[in-house]
């Protein structure tokens, strides 16, 4: 038999971590990403609770252990700078407001591309333009010209995702905006920060300083409320005009941080939002990571949504036979209730911001549920040929 092709839309995270998984079950993947390049820089993501597990299976441990951001904890700050809480990287086993796993989403992104790239093939600067599928495939037309035929196509191209729109329907149909707006770049480190993160917040809005691995940059994160967004998220010079309009009058190091927001290499702005839809495919495509299941970025747990996803979705695939319908039904049967849990812990850190109460003696359960309440099957009878694991 033929190796089972594979087309996976998007190249951030859901994208190479499932291409590790396919690889390793035995397909044949191609990633397409619209981008010219690998994007540098995002906000900082954790590995919690079971997502660990995921990274330990992967064999990149080592690899992601040492590209963390090795932030120490986090102070609460008042305007003038003087400390008002403190929570540290170990709070709660490594899984607390500081993950003990930290790591941008642009060097996590580099670690996975790396792993894989010797045995997917990537496709840089291109994206689909048109799909058909029937009973045994999809025909796919690729914005470049490229015609290909593959036997399942992933979309795992993010919040925006333009599979989804062409697939499933329109974004307005399944995106849920939170009411808030975050931004995040890089800046020179010219305000001693060494390990430690500074979170300053108001009424409605914050300032977050972050430390990361070059000790002479660190990363600005700013978050507002927002609930009439409506720039274009490709439109870079509407989103700064917007960030500097809501927050050039937050105290604390404002000032100093919008000076940087015209010369830095790697501003992102978008709103706080999630995907909620019924279900994740339709025939031989299925959706991937934030595509199908955003959980915003309030949850903490975007990324390990990603991770868990990819390795369920690429095992029940292998464990099915690479049937579509047997394997896309278990893998939503598998991922839903971990992802409901923690659309619920976004909902609900997004009414926090807003003045609403986050407590209850049913809480502790619910994170319990976010970090770890989803069977992780070992597959034992799949194929694995581990080529693309590193330890």
């Amino acid at each position: 038999m033929n190796s089972i092709r594979v087309l996976v839309q998007g190249a951030s995270i859901a994208g190479p971590a499932l291409a590790h998984w396919l690889r390793r079950r035995g397909a044949e993947v191609t990633v397409v990403e619209r981008a010219a390049g690998l994007r540098p820089g995002g906000q900082a993501v954790d590995a919690r609770g079971v997502t660990r597990e995921v990274i330990r299976r992967m064999g990149l441990e080592t690899a992601v252990r040492a590209a963390r951001t090795e932030t120490a904890g986090a102070h609460t700050v008042a305007a003038d700078g003087t400390i008002l809480e403190t929570f540290r990287a170990d709070d709660d086993g490594g899984d607390g407001y500081i993950s003990e796993i930290e790591i941008l989403r642009g060097d996590l992104s580099r670690v996975l591309h790396d792993d894989t790239r010797d045995g997917v093939e990537y496709v840089f600067g291109d994206r689909i333009a048109e799909l058909t599928q029937d009973a045994d495939g999809v025909d796919v037309t690729f914005a470049g010209g490229d015609r290909r035929r593959f036997d399942l196509v992933v979309g795992a191209d993010g919040l925006h995702s333009a599979l989804r729109a062409t697939v499933f329907g329109p974004r307005e149909r399944f995106v849920r905006h939170l009411g808030h707006v975050m931004a995040f770049y890089s800046v020179p480190n010219e305000f001693g920060l060494d390990r430690w993160l500074l979170d300053y917040h108001e009424p409605g809005r914050s300032a977050l300083l972050r430390p990361i691995q070059d000790a002479t940059r660190a990363m600005a994160m700013f978050s507002f409320t927002a609930d009439g967004f409506d720039i274009d998220y490709r439109d870079v010079e509407a989103q700064k005009r917007l960030l500097r309009e809501r927050v050039a009058d937050l105290g604390w190091l404002t000032p100093q941080l919008l000076a940087h927001l015209d010369d830095t290499p790697d501003f992102y702005l978008d709103q706080v939002a999630q995907v909620v839809m019924d279900r994740w495919s339709s025939g031989r495509v299925a959706l991937l990571g934030d595509a199908a299941f955003s959980s915003s970025p309030l949850s903490g747990q975007g990324t390990g949504l990603a991770l868990v996803g990819a390795y369920l979705l690429a095992g029940e695939l292998a464990a099915a036979g690479w049937d579509p319908v047997a394997g896309f039904a278990r893998y939503e049967a598998l991922m839903r209730p971990f992802v409901e849990a923690n659309q619920e812990i976004g909902r609900l850190h997004a009414r926090s911001l807003e003045g609403g109460e986050l407590d209850g003696e049913w809480l502790p359960d619910l994170i319990e549920r976010a970090l770890n309440g989803v069977e992780l099957p070992d597959y034992a009878g799949v194929p694995d040929t581990g080529m693309a694991a590193k330890a």
